[in-house]
């Protein structure tokens, strides 16, 4: 099954800062169950709220911020 599945996209991994803030830590791109979908797998480093999955190009995408297109999550190291 395994050669049946698409690659999974490249992220870096480590943390990324929020566009409003918070700082995060991405953990590794997963796939989701029922539509392979690529997922990001992250926590906040704020709180301990668990760890938090997100479409991949959501994470990626970029958005804009008073008038400024920013990306929804900056790698930071």
């Amino acid at each position: 099954m395994s050669q049946d599945l698409p690659p999974l996209p490249a992220l870096a991994l480590g943390r990324y800062r929020h566009y409003k803030g918070g700082e995060y830590e991405v953990m590794g791109v997963a796939r989701h169950s029922e539509t392979l979908a690529p997922l990001v797998v992250y926590r906040p480093l704020y709180n301990d709220s668990g760890w938090w999955v997100r479409p991949f190009e959501m994470f990626t995408g970029t958005l804009l911020v008073d008038g400024v297109q920013c990306p929804r999550f900056e790698h930071i190291g």
